[in-house]
This record gives structure tokens, sequence and C-alpha cells, in this order.
């Protein structure tokens, strides 16, 4: 089994005695029934342990520590109270601290407002090995980011997230230095359909390729972890040959939010193993690029357990995080929110702009137990009522949250609120509604707490793809891959927002039907970052433009193009603009030919879109 280093901190006090030290959660080396969440850890500092047991307390996360004398020694833990937006009083993400068995007497996670160092208590140890535990008390998705043990009372533990990074860098000799993870081709950042589909054709076309993910589980929101099915046409447009790629790791079986094997992630690590030109790092999170003017000498990227760091070298990269980060960390141009109609000229665009956007959904499903399966009361904030409550068994893409929030920044509150809403709406329906009877043997079963993302970042390239390109039929010369989804946005429901304003949770959407409109290729490379593509719902396009492209077998043939314009790139010696400015007719002969293989069976019937589905 392979051994996970364990970060331990030393530090000096002002006797010269070692008298604290620092260990990771994410790092223990047995994380028992707790997640890895590395999903804020670019606004709060850090991945952290997440007890996700919904409401059924989680195994133990485990590691053994050598501390530097014994004696006693206080003991503290980095946490949030997680549903402190909404609540006042103690929250339900309880846990404790456990050494050598031991359980120390602090209830963790159920006080204060932020991220925070809580005092756990002391424990006096015989011996300088140690085995320390976490403790899930509820089940209700309490975290540790980090525990700290000291010999004495500290004046002042770090507070921010930079504090505590600062701390990590002082401290611990390595923290921030980097080994080179080798030099490439290309490397794509993003693991999803995008990532996927740009990493197969450009090795296929022979280049050495990058592709790195911060999840263990490929296919970002058509994974396991998130599960939202496939959708959009493939083989559709001026260029039929392309999507071949999605038939040889695409699920076969439709359907939101079912069990995990739809989603048939063996086959998305099937086809990335058996390209010899792809080097897979999965649980890896970009953190850091450096430049050259305006291009990209090479990314940082952090191992999600251990901390360490790699370094990527090439001339070439993509990013399909869907959140735009590559772009952001490199200074790519880039918009949020709506834009407004005097902007963009889009009959669908808002009079003013704004930082409104398409939420991000928490899925959930629950099963029949055969026996009575209760629920403990669960009222944090979220109340709700014989009118409000959803009397449903199940919750897929309309139950989103975080439209009026800002989807990087606080992230981790839109992500919350789902959970929030799912264990208060199912406690009020299954302990107070009038059809609790009808409900009394249901039990949820799945709650994702990966968030499925729609709308961040949009990266700009030299064509913003906008309501009107689509709907007026605008030929551009360089017409890549095509949308057949119809221009589907998302707004709050206005049901849901008569009970909870300004906090809703469902959506409701607008389609706007379209003729299959291909994309600009001068969509996918960034502006003025000169070696940067990218791919998935990060492209150039605006706010209305999004709502069509954004589906995941269309992103994924815009990602098989971004393959073909690397290897152009790398056989060239070009940017990404040079390719249409001088090598156009190249990327239309690899486009007519795609890179998938040819004469599969069609297994991506389902979900093709208003004017397609049977």
């Amino acid at each position: 089994m392979k051994k996970f280093v364990i970060f331990i901190l030393l530090i000096a006090s002002v006797c010269g005695c070692r008298s604290q030290v620092l260990i990771e959660a994410e790092a223990f080396s047995d994380t028992g029934g707790w997640q890895i969440d590395q999903q804020f850890m670019d606004q709060m500092g850090s991945p952290y342990l997440l007890a996700h047991g919904i409401g059924t307390p989680v195994a133990d996360a485990v590691t053994s520590v050598k501390l530097p004398s014994k004696g006693k020694w206080q003991v503290y833990a980095r946490t949030y109270n997680w549903t402190s937006p909404w609540h006042s009083g103690e929250g339900p993400g309880c846990f404790r601290i456990a050494v050598n068995g031991e359980e120390l007497e602090g209830n963790l996670g159920i006080s204060g407002d932020r991220w925070e160092w809580q005092y756990a208590g002391e424990i006096t140890v015989s011996q300088r090995d140690i085995t320390l535990s976490l403790k899930d008390i509820s089940g209700f998705d309490g975290r540790c980011d980090a525990v700290l043990f000291c010999k004495e009372t500290p004046e002042r533990l770090p507070e921010t997230a930079e504090e505590c990074e600062s701390l990590r860098k002082k401290l611990h000799k390595g923290w921030n230095s980097h080994k080179d993870a080798g030099t490439f081709d290309f490397v794509v950042t993003g693991a999803g359909t995008a990532g996927i589909c740009a990493a197969v054709s450009a090795a296929r076309l022979g280049l050495k390729v990058a592709l790195i993910h911060d999840r263990p589980v490929l296919g970002g929101n058509n994974s396991s972890e998130i599960r939202v099915h496939l959708g959009g046409v493939i083989n559709c447009g001026p260029y039929p040959e392309l999507g071949n790629i999605v038939k040889e790791f695409g699920h076969s079986k439709k359907g939101n939010a079912m069990p995990a094997e739809n989603y048939e992630d063996w086959k998305k690590d099937s086809l990335i193993s058996s390209e010899p030109n792809i080097t897979l790092f999965k649980g890896f999170r970009a953190t850091g690029a450096d430049m050259s003017g305006n291009r990209i000498k090479s990314l940082t990227a952090r191992d999600i357990r251990t901390g360490r760091q790699l370094r990527f070298k090439a001339p070439l990269f993509a990013d399909c995080t869907g959140d735009g980060n590559v772009g952001a960390l490199a200074g790519a141009d880039f918009r949020t929110g709506r834009e407004s109609r005097e902007q963009t000229g889009e009959p669908g665009a808002v009079e003013v702009a704004d930082s409104q956007v398409m939420g991000s959904s928490v899925q959930w499903y629950s099963v029949d137990a055969g026996e009575e399966s209760p629920f403990p009361v669960f009222e944090y904030g979220k109340v709700f009522s014989e009118e409000s409550v959803q009397k449903v068994r199940k919750g897929e893409w309309t139950w989103e949250t975080g439209m009026n929030r800002d989807q990087i920044a606080e992230a981790e509150r839109v992500r919350d609120h789902g959970l929030l809403v799912v264990y208060s709406n199912w406690s009020w329906l299954k302990n107070f509604s009038s059809v609790k009877e009808d409900f009394s043997s249901a039990r949820l079963e799945w709650v994702a707490y990966i968030a499925g993302k729609r709308e961040s970042r949009r990266l700009l390239g030299d064509i913003v793809l906008t309501q009107n390109d689509i709907l007026d039929n605008v030929k551009y010369d360089d017409a890549s891959a095509a949308s057949s989804w119809s221009i589907d946005l998302h707004y709050p429901d206005p049901k849901n927002t008569a009970f909870f304003p300004g906090e809703e949770f469902k959506a409701v959407c607008v389609q706007e039907p379209i003729d299959i409109y291909p994309v600009p290729y001068r969509c996918l490379y960034s502006r003025n970052i000169t070696n940067l593509f990218m791919a998935g719902r990060d492209i150039s396009v605006t706010h209305v433009a999004l709502g069509t492209v954004r589906v995941m077998r269309t992103t994924a043939m815009l990602g098989e193009v971004v393959g073909m314009a690397a290897s152009i790139c790398s056989e060239e010696e070009c940017t990404p603009r040079q390719v249409y400015v001088e090598h156009l007719d190249r990327l239309k002969d690899l486009m007519r030919e795609g890179c998938g293989r040819k004469g599969l069976p069609d297994n991506q019937k389902f979900n093709l879109g208003r004017k397609h589905n049977h």
C-alpha cells in the first residue's frame, strides 16, 4: 500500500524547544470514511477532510504521529461550522479528536462562523509515538483542515488562509519546493469530457501529453461523484467525424442522479490508460503559473493528498477546468456574470449587466429501505412548511444554488447551501409533512458533495460567440465542432423565490431552440495568453451563448478540436492564433478525419436536446 507523506511542522519556541506540531488532515494515512475535499483550497487555503455520512457517522480517520517529546500537549483543530451563514446556534458537523484511543472533550466544528482553530483538549502522552484519530459524531459534513499540538498555550494562532500558508512556508522545509514532472508537448488541466478529448486527440496525433485532474475520479460533471448524464449531439455539423471519442468512453444509460455504476467511470480510466502518449496526474490541483511575458512557461500543481508540488513544462497548455483556473493563474482575460444588451446586442441579454450566473447542483436520490427509516430533525436556518417543502424522492438539475453568488469566491457556501437544503427538506418531509407516512421507509441513499457547476469564468478569445451569431447562423471560416443544444439558461424558480427570496435552491430553465451551429475555433484559445487553449464551459462566449455550448458532448468535441490544433502548433512551432491565421486548412483536414475510433456503435442516443430527443 502506498505510504503518504504526513507533513509535520515543528515550530521553535522562544527558548528553542520544539513546542508545536501540525498535521495536515488530508494527509492522514487512513482517511476512513472521511472524504478529501479540494474544491475550495484556493479560497480557504487547503484541501480538508469531510465527514459526509448523510446523517450516519463515518469511520474514523487515523494516522500515526511522532511528537518531539512526552508529557502534556494541548490539541487544536482547524475547522468550520458550515451552517453558520444561515444559523446562529450550534451547527451539525460535530467531530472530536482522539489520541491513542482517548477521546478529547472538545466538540469541534459546531461553533464559530469562519475557518478557525478550535480547542480540542489536553492530552498527556507517555510515548512520543501516538495514534491520532478524527471521530465523526453526526455524519453531517463535519470538516477538519489540520490538527495542531502545542506544548504551551499559543499567544496567537494563524487565522486567514494566507497566514496558514505562510506558516507552512516558514516552518516546513521544502513546503513550496517543486519537482519537475517532466517536459511535455501539451499540458491539459481538467479531465472532464473536454479535457479527456483534448488529451486523447493530441496524444493520437503524436504529442506527449500531461493530463492533470484534481479528483481521484475522471469525468467532471459526468463522473460518479457528480452524476450528470451526457447531453448534446455528436457527429453533427460540418465535421461529422468529431465526437467519435465520446463513443469510446460515454456511458450508455441515461439519467441524472442515478447509481454510480451508470456513469461507467472505468471507461474513462481505460481510455486514458490505453493511450501511451498520455501521463495522467490524478489528485493534482493547478496552483501557479510561471510566466514569460504573456506566455506560460510552466504550471505548478499540488497533490491534494500529500501536498507535494510538481512543475509541468510545455510549450502549450489547455484550460479544461471549467472555472478557468489556469487562465486566471496566467492572467488571461475573462468575464463573469451576464453582459448587458448594450454590450452584446443580444435580445436575450439583460438591460443592465450583473453578476448573476447559472448555479451549481448538489444532486441526490433516495431508495426504499423496506422498513421504517428515520431521519433526524435537521433545522439549521432553512425553515420549511407544508407549502414550501419539496415532496420528492430525488433531486437533480433543478436543485440549483448560488445563482446570485460568486461561484468561485463563495464556492464553499454555494455547495454547503446545496447540502443544507437537501437535509432540511428531507428532514421536514420525513418528520413533519402531511405525507410523512408515505416517506417512512424512504432513505437518503446518495447526496453529492462535489458541486456540479454550470458557469463561472469565461476566458476570452479572438471571438466572443454571441446569441446573435447562433440565431443568425453567422458563418465563420473557422467553424469547428457544432453545438446542437438549445440556448438553455437557468433562473431562480419564482415559486421557490416566494418562500426563500435571495436563497433559492430550485431553478427553472428557458430554452430557445437553435439550428445546429459550429463554434468558431477562435473561441478556443486565449486572446492574451499566447500558448493557452481552453475547452469546456470556460470558452469564449457570452453568458447567453454559454446556454448552448455548455453540455458535455459538445464540450467533448470542442476538446477534440483543441487537441488537433495543439498538434499543429507542435508540428509548426506556432501559436494557437497562428493555427487560424496560417494553418486553418490543416485544422480542417484533421476535423474532417476526427481522432476517434470509427465504426463504433452509437451508444449516445439519449439526452440529445429538444430538437433531437425521441
